[in-house]
C-alpha cells in the first residue's frame, strides 16, 4: 500500500494526526527532498528505508514503491504542503494503476495557508476579494496560454504565487499587464512556519528588488492583493443585524 502524505508548509507539528501515524508505521518512506522539514523524518522507525525523491527520476520512485510492494511493505510518499497542489502526484498513481499497486492520498496544509498564518492575514475579505487564485509563473514547466499572469491579473483578485521566487523581475512585470498597479500591496513569504520563516511586505513594483534586498531566490511563496491592505469592512456573517439559520438578527421585523 502507498499513502501520499502532505507533510505541511514545514513546522513537523503542522501534519496532520492522520499523515503524523503513517509515517510513524511506514516501512518506506519517499521525501521531497528540500521542500520537506527533515525534523518530520524522525516520526519514522529506526527500521524505516528512507529515500529523497529530490535526486531520483519518477521511474526510481516507482521501482522503489514495487520493491516495497514485493515484500508486503507500506510506502509513504511524503509531500509538500499538500500533495494536490504542484505535487506531481497524478503521474505517479497512473503508473501505479498500471501497476495494480494500491494507494490513498492524506490532505496536507498547503504553503499558501502557511503563509496568510504568519502574516495574520485573511485572503477573502467582504469588499475586497472573495477570490483566491493560486498559479504560478512559467518557467521551465510551461503553463496554458489562458492561465498566463497577465491574463488571471485581470481580476484583481487575491492572489498566491508559487514556485517564483527566481522570476520576480518578470513576475511584477506581468501582474501589472491586469488591474494591480506598482502600488498594490503585496508580500513575499520564505519558508513559512519552518524556524528560519521570514516576512516581507512590499508592494507588486518592488517585489524584485525587496527579495534581493533580504536574499530570498527561492522556497518563498508571493502574496498578491488588496487583501494586504488596512483597509476592510465588517462581515456580514456576525453582525447582530444579520439573519442565519441559526440566530435571528435585528434586521428581522
Amino acid at each position: 500500500m502507498v499513502h501520499f502524505v502532505g507533510a505541511g508548509p514545514g513546522a513537523p507539528d503542522l501534519i496532520t494526526l492522520r499523515g503524523a501515524a503513517l509515517l510513524e508505521s511506514a516501512d518506506q518512506v519517499i521525501y521531497a527532498g528540500s521542500l520537506v522539514n527533515p525534523a518530520l523524518l524522525e516520526r519514522c522507525r529506526a527500521d524505516c528505508r528512507i529515500l529523497n525523491s529530490a535526486v531520483m527520476t519518477l521511474e526510481e520512485v516507482i521501482e522503489a514503491i514495487r520493491a516495497a510492494e514485493s515484500q508486503g511493505q507500506t510506502t509513504v510518499r511524503l509531500h509538500t504542503g499538500d500533495p494536490s497542489v504542484y505535487g506531481a502526484i497524478r503521474e505517479q498513481m497512473d503508473r501505479l494503476d498500471e501497476w495494480g499497486i494500491p494507494y490513498d492520498v492524506t490532505p496536507g496544509v498547503s504553503s499558501f495557508c502557511g503563509a496568510a498564518a504568519a502574516l495574520q492575514a485573511e485572503y477573502t475579505l467582504p469588499g475586497i476579494s472573495q477570490t483566491l487564485i493560486l498559479t504560478r509563473m512559467e518557467g521551465r514547466t510551461p503553463v496554458p496560454e489562458r492561465e498566463q499572469i497577465s491574463r488571471l491579473a485581470q481580476h484583481g483578485s487575491s492572489m498566491a504565487v508559487f514556485l517564483s521566487a527566481g522570476m520576480l523581475t518578470e513576475l511584477q512585470e506581468e501582474l501589472q499587464k491586469g488591474a494591480y498597479t506598482a502600488d498594490t500591496p503585496a508580500a513575499l513569504v520564505y519558508k513559512a512556519s519552518w524556524p528560519e520563516e521570514k516576512t516581507i511586505s512590499c508592494t507588486v513594483g518592488t517585489l524584485a528588488e525587496s527579495a534581493q534586498r533580504h536574499g530570498i531566490h527561492r522556497t518563498a511563496l508571493v502574496l498578491v492583493g488588496d487583501f494586504l491592505s488596512g483597509s476592510r469592512e465588517r462581515s456580514r456573517l456576525y453582525d447582530p443585524a444579520f439573519t442565519t439559520g441559526y440566530r435571528k438578527g435585528t434586521d428581522e421585523t
